[in-house]
């Protein structure tokens, strides 16, 4: 098999050094063909490697001198953030030293510097964000989740076509179900772009469009990939996330603001414990940046290692499937409107 070559952004987000590092020499220990490269600040990664004992030649280290801020704005960052870990990363990715470039940083910037650095795939508008929401059973696939505030009709039609090749690739499903997510299932519910985009799937062969779908279908068996504009997903992912913590939390206190509540959490307990690991989201922590001509994959910006390493596993499944060639290959033939 075929090595698989990551930079990770050692300083990004609001952990840094404390999650990207012992999250790295996990993935190296459990995963023989994974070799990262930690690029940032090399003096305070090698102490960090120094204090964990830990020496490897699948891991090297790339000096960048400088950090994206996470309140910096996009075009700031890219003006005066040339030597930033951030975009070191992306610039190794785009000369083919490594395959694949995971950031907890800036996701404005993130965006930005992507698509100046690494660039778009031929006929790609705009890039999506892409994660998986735990759903029945299995998983949904979700974009765009940030990247894109406001999107037109042929953009959503992109994303469709993208996340399902992200769909195929990373678990395998044949004819992924697509849905468009409105504020009904009626053909006559939604604004006029969810309506234009909606002709433009039903009339797409290549994808199994199964029509607009509600916010609980998100977490249902009924679906696999579900597109919106990158407004409605993140406000859906951060109410999606906010709400499992909140009734796991709310459920502990109940349980134990009486006696006959803590004796009943002695059998209770396991069972909320299991429900928070299920939607705990480090362990779906990893959104693929899709669209672009290498390998971008986004942490959370709070990640600790335990979710820093679920995106590490996240990204080298991708690398391993090599999802912007697939992406590309679904992409060449569709026909794109003018820009």
């Amino acid at each position: 098999m075929a090595s698989l070559r990551l930079a990770v952004d050692a300083m990004g987000g609001d952990v840094g050094l404390r999650s990207t590092i012992p999250a790295s020499i996990l993935a190296l220990n459990e995963n023989s063909q994974l070799h990262i490269t930690l690029v940032g600040d090399e003096p305070a990664i090698r102490q960090q490697l120094e204090k964990a004992r830990f020496d490897s030649p699948r891991l090297t280290v790339h000096h960048a001198p400088d950090v994206v801020p996470m309140d910096e704005k996009p075009a700031q960052a890219l003006r005066s953030r040339p030597q930033s870990s951030m975009a070191v990363a992306l610039e190794l990715l785009r000369d083919g030293k490594v395959g694949g470039v995971l950031s907890a940083g800036n996701t404005g910037a993130l965006v930005a510097m992507s698509c100046i650095i690494v660039q778009r795939l031929e006929g790609v508008r705009r890039p999506a964000i892409c994660a998986a929401i735990p759903a029945d059973n299995h998983h949904t696939y979700m974009l765009d989740l940030g990247a894109n505030v406001q999107c037109g009709a042929e953009e959503l039609r992109q994303f469709a076509v993208m996340g399902s090749a992200l769909a195929s690739s990373i678990d395998g499903l044949e004819s992924p179900r697509l849905g468009l997510l409105n504020i009904g299932e009626e053909l006559i519910k939604g604004t006029p772009i969810l309506q234009e985009a909606a002709q433009m799937l039903e009339g797409d062969a290549a994808l199994n469009y199964i029509g607009f779908i509600e916010g609980g279908d998100i977490f249902s068996a009924r679906v696999d990939v579900v597109v919106c504009d990158g407004f409605v997903g993140n406000i859906a992912l951060k109410v999606s996330e906010g709400t499992a913590s909140y009734i796991g939390r709310t459920l502990r206190e109940e349980l134990l603001s009486t006696w006959r509540g803590r004796l009943i959490s002695l059998l209770l307990l396991p069972v909320i414990n299991r429900f928070q690991r299920r939607h705990d989201p480090r362990y779906y922590n990893g959104a693929v940046l899709l669209g672009l001509r290498g390998l971008v994959v986004k942490s959370h910006g709070g990640s600790d290692a335990k979710g820093f390493l679920a995106a590490i596993r996240h990204t080298s499944k991708a690398m391993k499937q090599e999802l912007p060639a697939r992406i590309a290959h679904q992409l060449r033939d569709m026909p794109v409107l003018p820009t």
